[in-house]
């Protein structure tokens, strides 16, 4: 990847996509001049205020032509990015840092989209959420649970079939429902406004022993259901919380800073469309601060069971609607169950872990690990948009009111 930053820290590649050059990259910086977000292009070092533009991510993605709007921006640039790299890394608050690349969006996820991690389901399920039972349940399952399901269809009359052995053995569990049925599993990840970006630190709650990251690629869908670009997605995740029963899984996924997007929407245009990242190897790096453990996996979107267009149907259309749209991370293929400490107990965060998830089309997003109760609360929702919106806007005259 291309270097920009301005960090000396060895840990933290580019936040650049390889092709950077011919990339139209989006995202949101916070500016303490005039006390909120801005939306900005990036070009290079370069980066560009968007707010004459569009006040709003939401807004600019819902033009027709934004692919152009966006590259004929020009003239002097207000910030450089290896200064905002910088400050986000330094958790600098008093200088202009990188947001998430979201706004008004709302933030959806997918899950079981993938044949390993709908078995991880599974045996978090089988196993209550106790990583020490995990390992035994896994290899009970494992070989059961892959045999014949590798490239089944879901929802398709073979799904069916192999549904049915599973019931007939005892096996069945939701997970599988969702797995390979005809419905994907969409739920809301998180509140509108509340996903943090690079350099921000990511929340694991007190009440959690066993969590994990999930890297994805999150599509960024505009109101009439068109995917408009797409970024990187860090889908934090409490396996002990979910694997209790799935009806938690509002607790197990959606926390203060549990949703991490970045480092910038990448727009689809001629060179660069959705058949670009069906195929897209998304890579991530965990690094432990504590106790120098490195973990290093790959999600590889080629595998996913469901297209993006059936992903994004099953969110979007007649039965529910996005005015502002929306952003839909669509599943991991990782579920790490390497061991980090006692054998058998397989991965689990610790405080300062440094999380790096990264594709060559995309850039690197970067966060580090921390307890929730100790991150910023979040505090910047829609109501204080709006008044910031609102202080930008020009005057109104009597006759306009």
């Amino acid at each position: 990847m291309s270097t920009t930053s301005t960090s000396t820290d060895g840990r933290v590649p580019s936040i650049l996509p390889d092709d950077a050059a011919t990339a139209l990259l989006v995202g949101r910086v916070w500016d303490p001049v005039s006390g909120g977000p801005r939306p900005v292009r990036v070009s290079g070092d370069d980066v560009y205020d968007l707010t004459d533009v569009a006040p709003t991510v939401a807004e600019l993605l819902e033009g027709d032509d934004i692919a152009h709007l966006v590259a004929d921006v020009s003239g002097t640039p207000s910030w450089r990015l290896g200064d905002l790299v910088e400050a986000s890394l330094g958790k600098d608050t008093a200088r202009p840092h990188l947001l998430a690349p979201v706004d008004l969006q709302v933030i959806k996820a997918c899950g079981v989209t993938f044949v390993d991690s709908m078995i991880e389901r599974v045996i978090e399920e089988r196993s209550d959420g106790d990583p020490l039972r995990a390992q035994q349940v896994r290899e009970t399952l494992a070989g059961a649970l892959q045999a014949g399901i590798g490239t089944v269809e879901p929802g398709s009359p073979e799904a069916e079939r192999v549904k049915q052995v599973f019931l007939a053995e005892g096996l069945w569990s939701q997970y599988l429902e969702v797995g390979l049925g005809p419905d994907p599993e969409v739920f809301t990840k998180a509140p509108v406004l509340s996903a943090v970006g690079y350099g921000a630190g990511i929340g694991i709650p007190r009440f959690s022993t066993w969590n994990n990251p999930e890297p994805e690629l999150v599509l960024i869908v505009d109101s009439r259901g068109r995917a408009r670009g797409c970024t990187l997605g860090n889908d934090v995740n409490l396996r002990d919380v979910e694997g209790r029963s799935a009806l938690l899984l509002g607790m197990a996924k959606d926390n203060n800073a549990s949703a991490a997007l970045g480092p910038f929407i990448r727009l689809f245009d001629d060179a660069f469309t959705l058949d670009t990242v069906r195929s897209e190897r998304i890579t991530l790096r965990v690094e432990g601060a504590e106790d120098g453990y490195v973990l290093e996996d790959e999600n590889n979107v080629a595998r996913l069971s469901r297209s993006f267009e059936r992903l994004i149907s099953a969110a979007h259309g007649d039965h529910h609607q996005y005015p502002d749209g929306f952003a839909l991370y669509t599943g991991t293929l990782f579920a790490p169950t390497q061991d980090r400490d006692v054998l058998g107990t397989g991965f689990t965060h610790k405080t300062g872990d440094r999380v790096t998830i990264a594709s060559r089309h995309l850039g690197a997003l970067v966060n580090d690990v921390a307890p929730t109760h100790e991150l910023p609360a979040w505090e910047f929702g829609i109501r204080s948009l709006v008044e910031y919106l609102r202080r930008l806007s020009p005057t109104r005259t009597s006759d306009e009111r």
